[in-house]
């Protein structure tokens, strides 16, 4: 029976990226039936100035999976990110980031190969915020001084929750997703020497759960000391938890590590549905130029057919891709020695080569 999946292209470059992901996915011997939503700046105007329609969420419920390409978010106005809100509306509360080293691209580390879960309901990014000038933010300041707190009369104010269930639930995500991978360790993230009522709950959860789970090494670290040995040591590492904040600004750290954002998927996981998306933005200034990178979001199929149970696709697929990289030819600029290399190909002629590959192993 084919695997019913919502596909988003999304916008900016995000339709180019998911066509020529859909293409490999059909290519990959698993069979697919796409449902097709429109997301994001494109339709928002069609729908009252709202990028994700309900629809569209209503859609992923009844699949249960949804492959989705990158979506526009301004930068200090306009909606708030349809990212933020598909995790918020579906509960995707376990995004998972794998950054692994492929042979032949360009970096300064070789071999790395961590997984990071990053808690994504919680935290600074709950959207809790209250802005300067508010009868809010107004309101809160006198609350806060009268308990003790110090805050200036012009503060715009940003809540950060950590609860013991949303805690617990990503950790016994990490654990058993690490031991369904045959991965050897688990490292909780936080800054509990700091925020001692919100990461110092994380890091009391998380050693709870750990001594649940025996049979997995756990380890914690302080977020600015793992930053650092992540730049010196990376290979001590395996799979790394972290609050939303933590997680975003860590992940882009290790994809760093192993080539850049081109090659950075994810996945965002709740009990009920899971979207599988680059971690790359869309690009707008690129639409329509057929230029980008597209392994990124063939990786998050990747990642995507490994969810629904599709294991020896998943392989082959990951093979494909990492065939075409360390052969160097049919990739896209930034991939190249130089970014004006001529012998660049676009975003169609990429899928093309791991089309190529997988007819090959199939």
């Amino acid at each position: 029976m084919a695997h019913r999946v919502t596909l988003i292209p999304g916008d900016g470059t995000g339709p180019e990226l998911a066509e020529a992901t859909r293409r490999v996915l059909d290519a990959s011997g698993v069979e697919l039936d796409w449902d097709i939503q429109q997301a994001g700046s494109d339709v928002m105007d069609q729908h009252g100035g709202n990028p994700l329609p309900d629809h569209v969420v209503e859609a992923i419920k009844d699949c249960g999976v949804a492959l989705k390409g990158p979506i526009t978010t301004p930068v200090g106005g306009g909606f708030r990110s349809v990212n933020v809100a598909l995790r918020k509306g579906l509960d995707l509360y376990a995004q998972v980031r794998p950054c692994k080293s492929y042979p032949g691209v360009r970096s300064r580390y070789e071999n790395v190969d961590l997984v990071i879960v990053r808690e994504a309901t919680e935290d600074l990014y709950a959207g809790i915020e209250y802005e300067v000038g508010s009868d809010e933010a107004r309101e809160l300041t006198e609350w806060i001084r009268a308990h003790g707190g110090t805050l200036r009369d012009e503060a715009g104010i940003s809540i950060k929750p950590i609860s013991v269930e949303g805690t617990r639930r990503v950790h016994e995500f990490a654990f058993d997703y690490a031991r369904r991978l045959g991965r050897r360790k688990v490292t909780t993230v936080h800054k509990a020497n700091i925020m001692k009522f919100s990461d110092g709950l994380w890091l009391q959860v998380a050693r709870e759960v750990a001594e649940q789970n025996p049979d997995i090494e756990f380890e914690d670290r302080i977020v600015d000391n793992l930053c650092m040995q992540l730049v010196q040591r990376p290979e001590e590492y395996d799979v790394l938890v972290l609050p939303n904040l933590y997680g975003d600004i860590v992940s882009d750290l290790a994809a760093g590590l192993t080539g850049g954002l081109g090659l950075a998927p994810g996945g965002n996981i709740g009990t009920e549905a899971a979207v599988f998306e680059p971690t790359h933005g869309s690009a707008p200034k690129y639409t329509g130029q057929n230029k980008v990178n597209p392994m990124a979001m063939m990786l998050s199929g990747m990642l995507m057919l490994r969810h629904l149970g599709e294991e020896a696709a998943a392989d082959l697929l990951e093979s494909a891709i990492a065939e075409v990289i360390a052969e160097g030819k049919s990739v896209t600029y930034d991939m190249k020695p130089s970014r004006d290399d001529q012998t660049a190909v676009g975003t169609s002629d990429v899928a093309d080569a791991v089309i190529e590959k997988l007819g090959v192993r199939v």
